[in-house]
């Protein structure tokens, strides 16, 4: 017996109804980055891994899907290096291109390699998969999209302004009630100084983004562990855990960091977007939070993160500005900022709070009854006006019993059945048969399709 076949974990099928719910979502997220001004690019699913290795810090390193190399990988290699069991190392040697991690690195390659292609400032939108070798989990997968918009190309802090009107829009748009975070990596460089650990930022900002998920107690043990000392960590509680309006906490920031330059920098920019993003009404919450770090090392302004209020699961989009990723490729100077939505989270969220509009997920809103050869022909006529229409109508392939095809009907949710025997051929006209309701009537091609509308 053949064994049954299964699927890695960490990933998922989808059915015909699932599709129609997520392309719901990348339509909607494609259709407010048009309204913004963004335009659609693709990238292999497959980078080199010199793109990729060393853009995510240690932990995103070893998160990276390796490909082996085909052909004779283990030539160049000795006994000695096999027998060392070296995993890194060996990795190095059998592997030389990789799963992309996210949008963003990829997205930097491609700007350098097409420079000359460009105009800038250059506001770009992706939406395709990435691939991470994470532990698979409630609402953390290894292959999930992203819906990813960038600039780059301009200094300009209104880049940050109108990302986080389009996350603003676009939760609207789902009716889903969100909260959107942002802190800057300045402020945080401001704050590892004031505490005189700014050698160690990257260790500081990977322990207190975690603090949501692991509490204050294991982020100082953290912070302990990666050799911080023990009065840099108490001068750090009342920081991580300030509280108040946007306002208030913008005023103790400049007091605290009054001795960073760096710091009253990144101040100075929050205080721009936050109060600016006032003036424009958004209809979610938008919260000054210092514990949000955003782990990734290529962030070097402002970062951004937006958590779901009704539904309890991580992240559901981030991003932050990165004045230096162009440069590791050999173009230095371009300056980008970016949001990515979490096109699978936001799926979960829309399903668990049942937000999907009718529409959006109904697919065939009628069918044709097959009687034979004769009605199947007449009804072919009226299929192409409906199509034409605009209205999505399919025909029964094979003159099945009726109880079948109305199984059939009701199995797919296809609204609207029509009939077609000798007398409606008679009459040039079609039975319509509401699905719902159980309705008929005897209607001409136009009729249906004023019925249907």
């Amino acid at each position: 017996m053949a064994a049954k076949p299964s699927i890695p974990k960490g990933t998922r099928d989808f059915s015909p109804v699932e599709m129609a719910k997520r392309n719901y979502i990348f339509n909607t997220i494609r259709d407010v980055y048009h309204l913004y001004g963004f335009q659609q690019i693709e990238t292999p699913a497959i980078e080199m891994l010199s793109t990729l290795m060393g853009k995510y810090g240690d932990e995103g390193d070893k998160l990276l899907f390796k490909i082996q190399n085909s052909g004779d990988y283990f030539s160049g290699i000795t006994d000695e290096e096999l027998l060392s069991r070296n995993a890194a190392k060996l990795a190095s040697k059998f592997c030389e291109k990789g799963l992309r991690y996210d949008l963003t690195v990829p997205f930097a390659r491609y700007v350098v390699m097409h420079r000359d292609e460009i105009t800038f400032p250059f506001k770009r939108y992706q939406i395709q998969p990435v691939w991470r070798a994470d532990r698979p989990q409630k609402g953390r997968y290894r292959e999930f999209y992203q819906c990813d918009a960038d600039v780059v190309g301009s200094d300009s802090l209104l880049n940050e302004v109108e990302l986080m009107q389009i996350v603003d829009t676009v939760f609207s748009r789902f009716n889903i009630r969100v909260c959107i975070k942002i802190n800057n990596r300045k402020i945080l460089s401001g704050i590892a100084e004031i505490i005189g650990e700014s050698d160690k930022i990257v260790d500081i900002t990977v322990a207190i983004d975690k603090l949501d998920k692991i509490g204050l107690d294991n982020v100082n043990a953290e912070l302990k562990e990666k050799g911080i000392s023990d009065e840099a960590i108490a001068k750090l509680q009342p920081i991580i855990l300030l509280s108040g309006t946007n306002a208030e906490k913008l005023a103790t920031l400049k007091n605290v960091l009054a001795a960073s330059e760096v710091g009253l920098k990144g101040v100075e920019e929050s205080e721009f977007i936050l109060n600016t993003l006032e003036t424009m009404g958004l209809k979610n919450e938008i919260e000054l939070d210092l514990t949000l770090a955003r782990g990734l090392n290529y962030y070097t302004g402002a970062i951004f993160e937006v958590k779901a209020l009704d539904v309890q699961i991580g992240s559901i989009t981030g991003g932050g500005r990165y004045d230096n990723l162009t440069g590791v490729f050999g173009m230095a100077g371009v300056s980008g900022v970016g949001i990515s939505f979490g096109a699978d989270r936001i799926f979960d969220v829309l399903n668990q709070l049942d937000l999907y509009p009718k529409e959006a997920v109904n697919g065939t809103e009628l069918l044709f009854i097959n009687f034979g050869e004769k009605e199947a022909a007449f009804s072919m006529g009226i299929l192409s006006k409906v199509r034409a229409a605009g209205i999505r109508a399919e025909i029964f392939p094979d003159a099945a019993k009726m109880k079948k095809q109305m199984s059939y009907a009701n199995a797919k949710n296809i609204p609207f059945v029509a009939i077609v025997g000798e007398n409606e051929m008679s009459e040039g006209k079609a039975m319509l048969k509401n699905m719902e309701t159980g309705e008929q009537n005897l209607v001409s091609a136009e009729e249906l399709i004023a019925a249907i509308r």
